[in-house]
């Protein structure tokens, strides 16, 4: 009897612990490391979520204008390396390296670098092609706290 409750306790420790993970990808499921993309436009949307950041932003073509969702790191990991969320205000132009969902005809992305039109350049916290080794930026490549949220804005 204690063996067979054991077991079910067991079992029960790791349907819990393994609950979280069913909901989260590799990058490598979703995203194309051989479809890079460059995608330039305004933030109309963001969602500073859980396990992933994403930015939706609005594109023009020369033949139409398309939402794309471009994911990035954790909240955490953007504020640990500068990026907070009102630098991300709708309206903000900006300038997403990144890499194609797998599925081509999906607006999505997997973003490397944010470029904003001052030059600053964040790295995105993507797991993905092009991460930086460990996960760790180049300083030098990379602006820290650098942004102003946009007149009219207070996010303090």
């Amino acid at each position: 009897m204690q063996s067979v409750r054991g077991t079910v306790i067991g079992g029960c420790l790791a349907l819990a612990i393994a609950a979280p993970l069913i909901g989260h990808h590799a990058f490598g499921a979703e995203f194309d490391r051989d479809a890079p993309i460059r995608l330039q436009g305004h933030v109309v949307r963001l969602e500073w979520v859980n396990p992933h950041t994403w930015i939706h932003l609005e594109v023009q073509t020369d033949t139409a204008t398309h939402v794309w969702m471009v994911e990035g790191g954790t909240p955490n990991t953007l504020l640990r390396r500068g990026l907070k969320r009102n630098c991300l205000a709708p309206g903000t132009e900006l300038i997403v390296d990144g890499y194609q969902a797998k599925d081509h005809s999906l607006k999505r992305a997997n973003g490397r670098d944010v470029t904003f039109t001052d030059g600053n350049k964040f790295f995105m916290g993507s797991s993905g092609a092009g991460a930086p080794p460990g996960g760790t930026p180049n300083p030098n490549d990379y602006q820290s706290g650098a942004c102003q949220p946009p007149p009219g804005w207070d996010f303090d």
